[in-house]
């Protein structure tokens, strides 16, 4: 356990460091970034028309409401946490490359949610836009990052040298 913390920690700050640097900016965030606008504008532009994405910008031509998606906004530092997370764990490099699939998957998926739901809290009221944004997406989507990381753990085989959990053993024991 101390490995996995250790190897976690050491990719965390190597990721963290890779991130902030002008090509990883210019050439995965920047990007990213406007993906994830671009993607939120085409779900919106279903119930709502208005709605355009200029870069990282999603604006609203009918209440010139508009937010942009900044550095922590993006779920880059949330997939990251899970990159890291699942690199560090002991598990073969198929079920890493499975796990981080589906853990992306889910954790921008959710970030989407987050944006749009920001977006329109924004437009109706901002000091509840503010604390949303602040405190309870924040947490929301780290909370997704340890779910989505506790699920995938879950789903790896146990090691060759432990018997078997039989089913109800757990609460018997405890």
């Amino acid at each position: 356990m101390i490995r996995f913390f250790v190897v976690f920690l050491v990719l965390l700050a190597v990721l963290f460091g890779l991130e902030l640097t002008p090509p990883a900016q210019e050439w995965f965030v920047v990007p990213w970034t406007d993906t994830l606008a671009r993607i939120s504008a085409a779900l919106v532009t279903w119930f709502d028309p208005s709605v355009t994405a200029y870069g990282k910008v999603l604006r609203s031509s009918t209440s010139t409401f508009a937010v942009s998606i900044e550095a922590g906004c993006n779920g880059v530092e949330a997939t990251l946490v899970l990159l890291a997370a699942m690199l560090a764990f002991p598990a073969p490099w198929s079920r890493k490359a499975l796990g981080l699939a589906v853990g992306i998957a889910a954790v921008q998926g959710l970030n989407i949610v987050r944006v749009i739901s920001l977006f329109y809290l924004g437009q109706w009221n901002r000091e509840v836009f503010e604390w949303a944004h602040l405190y309870v997406w924040q947490a929301l989507i780290m909370l997704d990052v340890l779910i989505v990381w506790l699920l995938w753990v879950r789903t790896l085989p146990r090691g060759r040298d432990e018997p078997p959990v039989p089913p109800g053993a757990a609460a018997a024991a405890a």
